[in-house]
Parts: structure tokens; sequence; C-alpha cells
């Protein structure tokens, strides 16, 4: 190589290593920080953005198993409605039953009637306060339940609503319902009856809605987590491979200064030449 005072290619060259060594290190040093290979589409950008649509998914699913959360918590309350309305219906039962008895005095039928009314009311309450979050299932033209069950809003989980309202489709007894004699309470129990039957059927309905959305839910939960253990494989770095990578790169630091270190002093060695 030629030896010239007016160009030191020596020590070009391991200015040029040194460099590229201190950016490989920088690279090392953020891979560290932040125990991701991939931060960024410079780093690869295929991997990046794949990575980057798996984490969108993620994201949508949240939002897919809040719906889902609702859905559940809707449910549950008008079936706790629902419970309550068939209970109701039961003791009524047994207040009309007790008053069909034709040896009972009047002072106690009537007794029985003005339970039997309290327990009637009981029910439009019960129902008329089954909200959830702006939400009644069980009123009168009460609402359907739609949930998202996937990310993209393409597919729903629909339940729906059950009427137990006084007049209504399952509960016909109307909300005027009493009785004075005998042969009156008595007619009301084939209707009490055929009133329950219907009840425990619209809430083995609402049972099998929420069923599917906490089976819905689990899926969701279960698609996110291998979701997210895709996403670690492709951008995580394995951190005990980038320590030794560091430790190899900061040692080929401390070279890389050593010879342009050395590679500096040609020149003094040049001027040795005219002694």
């Amino acid at each position: 190589m030629l030896n010239s005072i007016n160009l030191n290619a020596s020590a070009l060259i391991a200015l040029q290593n040194l460099s590229a060594i201190q950016q490989q290190l920088a690279q090392e040093q953020t891979i560290i920080s932040t125990g991701k290979k991939i931060n960024s589409p410079k780093d690869n950008g295929a991997i990046w953005s794949i990575a980057q649509t798996m984490q969108g998914k993620v994201i949508s699913l949240d939002a897919v198993k809040d719906s889902l959360n609702r859905g559940q918590s809707t449910i549950d309350v008008a079936m706790a409605a629902g419970q309550q309305v068939s209970d109701l219906l039961q003791q009524m039962k047994a207040k009309a039953l007790a008053a069909s008895d034709t040896s009972l005095d009047a002072v106690s039928r009537e007794a029985l009637n003005e339970d039997f009314k309290q327990l009637r009311d009981q029910i439009n309450r019960v129902v008329s306060n089954a909200d959830f979050n702006g939400v009644n299932m069980v009123k009168h033209a009460g609402t359907t339940l739609y949930a998202l069950a996937n990310d993209s809003g393409s597919s729903r989980l629909t339940v729906q609503a059950q009427d137990l309202s006084l007049g209504g489709t399952n509960v016909t007894l109307s909300a005027t319902a009493s009785f004075s004699t005998a042969a009156s309470a008595s007619a009301f129990l084939g209707t009490l009856d055929a009133n329950i039957q219907s009840v425990n059927l619209a809430m083995t309905h609402l049972g099998t809605g929420s069923n599917a959305m906490a089976s819905q839910l689990k899926f969701v939960g279960g698609l996110q987590d291998s979701l997210n253990t895709g996403i670690s494989n492709l951008v995580d770095a394995d951190m005990a491979e980038e320590s030794a990578k560091l430790q190899a790169l900061q040692t080929k630091q401390q070279l890389a200064i050593q010879a342009l270190t050395i590679a500096n002093q040609s020149n003094a060695i040049l001027l040795q030449l005219f002694r």
C-alpha cells in the first residue's frame, strides 16, 4: 500500500469499520432496551407488517370481548328478573289455590286476594326495572340482544327478548287480575300453571343465549392468547442471544478504536524516515 501524507487509507478503512460497528451496537442496544428484534419497518418490513396486522386483530378482539361481557350482564339481569317472576307466579298460584277452597270465609278470601294483587303488581315492578345499560329484554317489546362475535363485525350472537310483562306473550295474566269468590280464584289456576311454564321456557332460552356468549368469550380469549404468542414469536428478541451479541460488538468496538489509533500513527512513522 502506498504511504502518503495526503491520504491515510488505513485510517479511513478503520473509521468505516468503527462506524459500522457503532451502528450495529446502537441497533443492538435498542433491541435490548425494548425486548424486540423488530421495532420498526426498517428492521424487517414484511415481518413488521404481519405483526401490526395481528396486533390490530388483538385490539379489535378487545371490543368483541366488551360486547360479549355487556351481553352476558344484560342477560343475567333479565334472567334474575325472570326467576323472580316465576317465583311470584308460584306464590300467586298458592294464594289462588287457597282462595278456591269453598269452606273459606269471605274475609280470609279477601285477605288472600290482597296478597294476590300485591304479588301481581310486584311482577310489573320487577319487569319494568330489569334494565342493564338502558337495555331491558323482558319488558313488553323488549330489546333483542346482538353481541359482536368476531373482529370484523360480520358475525353476531343474537338472543331474543322474552316478554314477561303482565298481559304479554308469556304472562297472560292481566294487570287487573283479582278474585272475590272461590270459583273466580279457581279459574286462575290453569292460567297461572301455563304462565309458569311459559316463563320457565323463556328463561331456558335466555340461559342458552348466556351460555353461547360465555363459550364465544372463552374462544375469543384463547384466540387473543394465540395471536399474542404469534406476535411475540415474530418480533420479540431472544435476550440471552442478544446479550451475547452486545458483548461481542463491544469487544469489536474496542478493537476498532485500537485499529484506528494505530492507523492514525502511520504519518508519525513516516516522519521518522526523514530523521
